[in-house]
């Protein structure tokens, strides 16, 4: 089978040297097997993405010394996509529409002592919308009310009988547990539709045969497992990386104003001395 990699940044801010490990780990194992190294711009979020900073993600890798095959991926191009597998989802009463907003959800699962939690931390959602009738449901689409859409993670699982799983490289074939995520969101409020979806999506209709990604994301494909038995879509190998940090521990984020690739080439850094930092001695 053809190794078909990707690296599919958010253009929510610049990139940085924990950015340019995931590329180069992605590059490197598309190009060591001879096989393929794509680019997606993973755009949906209006609120935080910005046309510049996806410029200067092109500009950082070129620079850098990456290339990639084919066309740039923009998810935002594709929104219609997404739209059709929700659809489909709805159809079959698979998702449904969810009108709480984030403080509604504290104060009910404020009276709950042992309030289970999905992996990202945030209480699990408590179905408060799941449990409300056709009608009602209508009415407030009606009215104008903002919704998101959940999946509605008890009749998915319904859809899909048997054990779900997943190879991991560094483990081999591991169980899925999609149900610790609840239900989840799979269109914001404020967005089209969710990374879970997309990237899901995305990989499936793209070829990826190997997904390589933070350690940050291992349990998030077991949901994305999930959303592939329900759409017949192939599941491909994930190899999970370490994540780099900073002196003190803590990994690389843009919101800790960690040192970008643009600062770190104001300052005479050179790519191979990045490619250095981030582990891979120079090889372009």
């Amino acid at each position: 089978m053809e190794v078909i990699t990707r690296f599919a940044p958010s253009p929510t801010g610049h990139l940085h040297l924990g950015h340019a490990f995931s590329a180069l780990t992605a590059w490197h194992r598309a190009r060591q097997a001879g096989g393929r190294f794509l680019l997606r711009l993973e755009d949906i979020d209006p609120t935080r993405c910005r046309p510049d900073f996806a410029t200067a993600i092109l500009e950082d890798l070129a620079w850098l010394g990456l290339d990639w095959d084919g066309e740039v991926r923009v998810q935002s191009a594709h929104l219609p996509e997404y739209r059709a597998v929700l659809d489909g989802l709805a159809t079959r009463g698979l998702v449904y529409p969810c009108f709480c907003t984030r403080a509604d959800i504290a104060r009910e699962v404020a009276g709950s002592a042992a309030a289970p939690h999905a992996p990202d931390g945030a209480p699990l959602y408590p179905g408060t919308c799941r449990r409300l009738s056709a009608d009602e449901r209508a009415t407030r689409i009606a009215a104008g009310q903002p919704f998101a859409l959940r999946l509605d993670m008890a009749r998915a699982l319904a859809a899909v009988p048997g054990e779900l799983t997943v190879f991991e490289e560094a483990e081999g074939e591991r169980r899925c547990d999609p149900a610790r995520f609840g239900d989840a969101v799979l269109a914001r409020k404020d967005a089209p539709a969710s990374y879970h979806l997309c990237v899901t999506h995305d990989d499936a209709l793209q070829g990826v045969t190997l997904v390589t990604r933070g350690e940050d994301l291992r349990l998030a494909t077991d949901l994305h497992r999930l959303l592939q038995a329900l759409m017949g879509w192939p599941v491909p190998c994930y190899a999970h990386h370490h994540l780099l940090t900073d002196a003190a521990g803590r990994r690389l984020a843009k919101r800790d104003r960690a040192a970008t690739l643009r600062e770190l080439r104001a300052d005479g850094v050179s790519p191979a001395q990045v490619r250095a930092r981030a582990g891979f001695p120079d090889q372009m």
